[in-house]
């Protein structure tokens, strides 16, 4: 399991990650404080405060969607 904190500023960038999400065969949990969402659903990741760091926990392996957590600049790389 790989941990990630990152931030999302805008709509644009939830639909992206959402996508790169979706591609990816394990779950992908998005959390911050107490509330957890699934990464995979546009409803639940446009219903987080986009002002918040978030925390990203993938429950499996992908290279393609690590190297894209990365890509952003806002990104501040895995924690675990």
């Amino acid at each position: 399991m790989q941990e990630y904190r990152i931030k999302l500023n805008n709509t644009g960038e939830v639909r992206e990650f959402v996508r790169a999400a979706e591609r990816c065969p394990f779950d992908i949990d998005v959390y911050y404080n107490h509330i957890f969402v699934d990464g995979k659903s546009i409803l639940g990741m446009m219903g987080l405060d986009l002002g918040q760091t978030l925390n990203v926990r993938c429950n499996g392996s992908d290279e393609a969607f690590e190297a894209f957590l990365r890509e952003f600049p806002e990104r501040r790389g895995n924690v675990a």
